[in-house]
């Protein structure tokens, strides 16, 4: 992945250059895509809006995917911002 564009506080986005999927026929599905986390401020509150760009329901993988970039989001980022431990994938 490459960082693309950010803006502190504000932005993030990754470029995927690279990827090799073992669980699916076409391996690199996901060369080219674009990874997007927007942070919006309300209030005392912070909210993320994540954005796979070219994980599309044509895509082998994705409902794996999505449920897995759900767990990340949800649950795996949501406790790095709040306890100060994450849950990273263990290879």
């Amino acid at each position: 992945m490459k960082i693309t564009e950010l803006i502190p506080d504000k932005k993030v986005v990754w470029h995927m250059l690279e990827n090799y999927f073992n669980c699916t026929e076409d391996k690199s599905e996901w060369k080219g895509t674009k990874i997007t986390f927007e942070i919006v401020k309300k209030s005392d509150k912070t909210e993320i809006h994540f954005t796979h760009l070219g994980l599309v329901p044509e895509c082998e993988c994705f409902d794996i995917c999505s449920n897995a970039w759900g767990t990340n989001i949800d649950r795996s980022l949501k406790n790095l911002m709040t306890t100060g431990k994450g849950m990273p994938t263990r290879r």
